[in-house]
C-alpha cells in the first residue's frame, strides 16, 4: 500500500511587512498567542529589519501588532524541557532582533496598544519613539518570571531608580504614566492610533531622506558621549549632508516659502550656508555692532 504524503503547509510568519510610498509597515502577527515572542519570531523580527535597513525606497516604519495586545512578553513555553544553553542561544537571538530595530538607518515609530510586557517593552525602546493608544499598560516583570531582561533599555528611557521599581514591583503602568516618563511620545484615541501613526510616518517621509538618516544617528552616538563630542558628531553629519548636495534642495525650499514665490532662490555654495547648518555658529548682536 502506497502511503500519500501530504504537502507541508508553509508556516504563518510571525512578522509582516509591506512597503508602500516610502512607508514600510511592520507588524507583529502572532495575535492568537498575544503576539509573544519566541524564537522564530525573533529571527523574523531581525530578518525584516535588516532588509529594511538596506532598502533605498524606505524612508520610516510603523511597528505595530494584530490582536488585543501588542506583545505579551516571551513566549516561556517553548522553553520548557530546553537546557540552558538552547535558552542562553534564545536569549541572544532576542537581543539580535532588538539591536536590528534599534540600528536601522530609517526612523522606526511604535504604535503599541492593549498589553506591552517584558519583550514588548523592549521592542518599544528599540524603537526611535512611540505612540500609545488609550488604555495601553506596560509592565516589566521579568524577575518575578526568574529571569533577567529589560535592564538596559528601561533605565535609559525612565531613569536607574524608576527602572527599579518598574522591574522590581512588576506592576502595571498606565499609557499616561508612560508618557509621562518618556517611555511613549504621545497618547492618543484607541481608535485614532493607525492614523496617527500614518500622519507621523507621512511627515518623516517627506524629509529628506540623509538628512533624516543622519540626524538619528548623531542623536544616537551623541547620546553615548559629552557634549563636545557630541558637537563634533553633528559637525560631521553636516559635512556629509553638504558634501552630497541635497541640502539645496531644502534651502530651495525654505527660500520660496519664505518669500511666497514659487521662483528660484540665488545660488548658494556650500561656503554661504555653512554657519546656517551649524547653530552654535557665532552670532553678531546689536550690542556688537554698535
Amino acid at each position: 500500500m502506497t502511503t500519500i504524503e501530504e504537502p507541508s503547509r508553509p508556516e504563518t510568519p510571525r512578522v509582516t511587512c509591506a512597503v508602500s510610498d516610502g512607508i514600510a509597515r511592520v507588524e507583529l502577527a502572532r495575535p492568537e498567542a498575544r503576539n509573544a515572542v519566541d524564537l522564530r519570531m525573533c529571527r523574523e523580527l531581525r530578518s525584516v529589519f535588516e532588509e529594511l535597513d538596506a532598502a533605498d525606497d524606505v524612508r520610516v516604519v510603523l511597528l505595530s501588532a494584530r490582536g488585543p495586545a501588542f506583545c505579551a512578553g516571551a513566549d516561556l513555553k517553548e522553553r520548557a524541557g530546553r537546557d540552558a544553553a538552547w535558552v542562553r542561544r534564545r536569549r541572544l537571538a532576542s537581543f539580535a532582533a532588538y539591536q536590528a530595530v534599534q540600528e536601522c538607518r530609517r526612523p522606526v515609530v511604535a504604535l503599541v496598544h492593549g498589553a506591552v510586557v517584558g519583550s514588548g517593552g523592549e521592542i518599544t525602546l528599540a524603537a526611535d519613539f512611540a505612540l500609545a493608544a488609550e488604555g495601553t499598560t506596560f509592565r516589566f516583570p521579568e524577575p518575578h518570571w526568574g529571569t533577567v531582561g529589560a535592564t538596559q533599555r528601561l533605565q535609559r528611557a525612565v531613569g536607574k531608580r524608576r527602572a527599579k521599581e518598574l522591574l522590581f514591583t512588576g506592576r502595571s503602568m498606565s499609557a499616561a504614566e508612560a508618557l509621562d516618563l518618556g517611555v511613549v511620545s504621545r497618547v492618543v484615541e484607541a481608535g485614532r492610533l493607525e492614523r496617527a501613526g500614518a500622519d507621523v510616518a507621512a511627515a518623516i517621509a517627506g524629509a529628506p531622506p540623509l538628512a533624516m538618516a543622519l540626524t538619528k544617528r548623531a542623536v544616537d552616538l551623541g547620546g553615548e558621549t559629552d557634549l563636545d563630542r557630541g558637537i563634533r558628531i553633528e559637525m560631521s553629519a553636516i559635512e556629509q549632508c553638504l558634501s552630497d548636495g541635497g541640502w539645496r534642495d531644502g534651502v530651495d525650499r525654505f527660500a520660496r516659502r519664505g518669500s511666497g514665490s514659487a521662483g528660484t532662490s540665488p545660488s548658494l555654495t556650500g561656503d554661504s550656508v555653512r554657519a546656517a547648518f551649524v547653530t552654535d555658529a557665532p552670532t553678531t548682536t546689536d550690542e556688537e555692532q554698535r
